[in-house]
């Protein structure tokens, strides 16, 4: 067993390494899960946005399928006034999510997902740089907006780049959650991740269905969250 995830693990790095494209690739946001508001008005329904990797831009299916639209979903099936706009950008490391964070702060959401690092660990890049890179995003959110509210997402980092490394890595974001007392999701892939059933071909990217399993990890956490701050009005 331990071969065969190593060997997983390996083929995993590369992949996603090819697959995601380099840093110095331009952006590529997914556009907004929820219709486009046409009227000269502003949208009426406070956003939440979602800043992260092709795992969140939803790579290889199709933008309604992706597990932001998912979220979509489950906030109108459950009478919560949100507009979900995705802001995935495939191969970007915390620190391009950084760098690009002032355009999507030009209209602060009332919630901001961060799911960012999966990249740099895949790269084994300094677990502190990443550590610093998604403080510095939050940061600038509470500099732009004191009332956004903030929900980190874990990574972890494979279990071929070393027992210290992966430990480093996986406690970035519950000290960063508890510094700053956000809302912290736990592993993003809980329960994809690994099942063939629920990866494409490139066995890294999900598969519609397990940008369902996706979502249900994501809605556990942010829900509490969404509800807390439905009666604050749009933003």
């Amino acid at each position: 067993m331990e071969s065969r995830l190593s060997t997983v693990a390996a083929a995993f790095t590369l992949l996603l390494v090819v697959a995601c494209g380099g840093q110095s690739d331009p952006p590529r946001d997914s556009t907004a899960v929820a219709p486009a508001d046409t009227s000269a008005q502003a949208p009426t329904r406070p956003s939440v946005v979602f800043l992260g990797t092709s795992l969140t831009a939803g790579l290889g299916v199709d933008p309604d399928q992706a597990y932001p639209a998912l979220i979509q979903a489950k906030i109108d099936s459950a009478g919560l006034s949100f507009e979900v706009q995705n802001r995935g950008n495939s191969g970007e490391t915390s620190a391009g999510a950084l760098a690009r964070l002032g355009w999507i702060l030009q209209a602060p959401p009332r919630v901001l997902v961060i799911e960012t690092g999966a990249n740099d660990g895949l790269r084994g890049q300094d677990p502190d740089s990443t550590k610093a890179n998604i403080q510095g995003i939050i940061d600038r959110i509470r500099a732009r907006d004191s009332t956004t509210r903030i929900v980190l997402v874990q990574m972890e980092a494979m279990p071929n780049l070393g027992r210290r490394y992966v430990t480093r890595f996986h406690s970035i974001y519950p000290e960063l959650a508890a510094a700053n007392g956000v809302t912290l999701v736990p592993f993003l892939l809980n329960g994809v991740a690994g099942v063939d059933s629920l990866n494409q071909a490139d066995g890294i990217h999900p598969t519609p269905k397990g940008h369902e399993r996706v979502a249900d990890n994501v809605w556990q956490a942010i829900r509490p969250v969404l509800t807390a701050t439905s009666d604050k009005g749009p933003r």
